[in-house]
């Protein structure tokens, strides 16, 4: 897989090296890498329970895809500091299939999604992320705020009273911690005050242990046991298909979030083919797939100041240490504790300017449109995939309906050699949306017999428009009018002279 990339997609660019070098020999950077890493896990274990859960399978499966891939992206993966794991949005792709075929086939389905992803990787699936739009990315983040703010939410009902003094408490904490010290992350010190406080004081509140069973061994290799035949293949390529896909769409808007967070670069082709590397790792040991986490990210990046692959490979790290050997004492923290990390991390996460009533009444209201229906279909269906794609989908009508209004038709008329002569000016982008009403521009029934359309200041860019321009021809030539069209760029003359006249005189 490496030798097959180019060697800038493979290797740590200098700039990266020479940070997590910088790293390694700064016992204040080290420091605060290894307490984010920390943190991170600690967060990751009950969220990883509860996506076990939803899938349908063993807590443990979701605990050791955790690990798997918080290690192995941390080495392929192209965006430093980013958190790779078990999430809910793999959780919710693959649950059907756990339901109806079991485990095994759960585990082909993540090593097919993995090599999915890597063929995708390799073919520049990357290069799409240019074409979703700011407003979109806006809708991303703030859906996502809600759906961690609302994944809490269970957490905080029919629980005994004390659970919300111990929220508040720990969101007192973590707000208010950092306006004092930056030493050590306000996260971990709410999770550590809180649970010492539960464990002295013998307050029967929900903790990590009540989520389910924690793994006592090391992840091991292992091959599901399914035939492998064109029907296991049809079975498994749908949901490995849907796993790629939202994998691959959750993982790279993140890295672009963690780029503006951080005012940096990553390399999007490699963190592609990287989380194809890292779910084709977690289906080897028997893990249940995932893909970056937003809400575990934002607590590495911006509540830790994390910034190197050091926190994301510790997070792996410590998450192995804290449920195989030190499970006992991980059980023992409340969920109070981790709930209130999570809705800082919501809160801070949202983006608050994007609906301060001065932005709403600049932005236009198409973008503005966008970014609702982003975050009203992500929060409505769970799903962040369908959530963006429809974002997408209503930027590209609102962009066709604004295009389609450049257009402008000017018609000029003078006299030559005593005979008269009627121009049409064009001036825009010609495309399936803008040239749909050029037919109806033109005065076919009043003008002179000689006309010429100047589009000089026009493209052609589809079918639907060199169609359009055959109809205003053919109209013409029922009128007896000569009509020459003039001014055409090469690239419009080249698909004019490909397809005028083979398409049909209809409009």
């Amino acid at each position: 897989m490496s030798a097959a990339a180019p060697t800038a997609t493979t290797a740590p660019s200098p700039v990266e090296r020479q940070s997590v070098t910088r790293t390694l020999r700064d016992p204040r950077l080290l420091k605060t890498e290894v307490l984010a890493g920390l943190v991170v896990a600690l967060a990751l274990i009950p969220e990883a329970i509860a996506f076990s859960i939803i899938a349908g399978v063993d807590p443990r499966l979701g605990l050791f895809a955790s690990f798997t891939m918080a290690v192995s992206i941390a080495f392929l993966g192209g965006r430093p500091a980013m958190i790779s794991a078990a999430t809910g949005a793999v959780a919710l792709v693959i649950a059907p299939l756990v339901a109806d075929h079991g485990v095994d086939y759960l585990i082909a389905a993540v090593i097919l999604g993995g090599i999915f992803q890597v063929v995708l990787g390799m073919t520049g699936v990357a290069r799409l992320m240019r074409f979703i739009p700011r407003s979109v990315m806006v809708g991303f983040v703030n859906a996502l705020a809600i759906l961690i703010f609302l994944s809490q939410v269970p957490e905080l009902l029919g629980v005994p009273w004390l659970v919300y003094p111990m929220v508040a408490v720990g969101l007192l904490i973590v707000f208010g911690l950092p306006r004092l010290t930056t030493v050590v992350p306000a996260p971990l010190v709410a999770i550590v005050v809180l649970t010492v406080f539960a464990v002295l004081a013998q307050v029967p509140v929900p903790t990590v242990g009540d989520k389910g069973d924690l793994p006592e061994n090391l992840p091991s290799l292992f091959f599901p046991d399914v035939p492998p035949t064109l029907e296991t293949l049809r079975i498994i390529a749908p949901f490995a298909l849907a796993l790629a896909a939202v994998g691959l769409l959750e993982s790279l808007m993140t890295a672009k979030l963690v780029d503006d967070i951080t005012d940096t670069r990553s390399n999007k082709t490699r963190e592609s083919w990287g989380q194809g590397a890292a779910n084709i790792i977690t289906g080897l040991f028997g893990g249940m797939g995932g893909c970056a986490m937003i809400g575990q990210t934002m607590i590495n990046v911006k509540a830790s100041g994390a910034r190197t692959r050091i926190s994301t490979f510790l997070a792996g790290i410590f998450l192995l240490v804290l449920v195989v050997a030190l499970g006992d004492i991980v059980a023992l923290i409340p969920m109070a504790a981790l709930v209130a990390v999570m809705v800082f991390v919501s809160i801070a996460t949202f983006d608050w300017h994007s609906i301060r009533p001065s932005t709403l009444k600049r932005m236009p209201g198409s973008e503005t449109t966008v970014m609702l229906a982003t975050v009203i279909v992500t929060v409505w269906t769970h799903n962040l995939a369908i959530g963006v794609g429809v974002g997408v989908l209503v930027a590209m009508v609102a962009f066709a309906r604004r295009v389609a209004h450049v257009v402008t038709v000017e018609r000029t008329e003078n006299t030559v050699d005593g005979e008269r002569h009627a121009t049409y000016t064009v001036n825009g982008e010609l495309f399936f949306a803008s040239s749909n009403d050029l037919y109806t521009r033109f005065e076919y029934a009043t003008d002179p017999h000689r006309v010429t359309i100047d589009l000089h200041g026009s493209h052609l860019w589809d079918a639907s428009t060199i169609a359009a321009l055959d109809a205003i021809q053919e109209k013409y030539r029922s009128h007896g009018t000569e009509v020459r069209i003039v001014g055409l760029n090469e690239g419009s003359t080249l698909m004019r002279e490909r397809l005028g006249g083979i398409l049909g005189a209809g409009h």
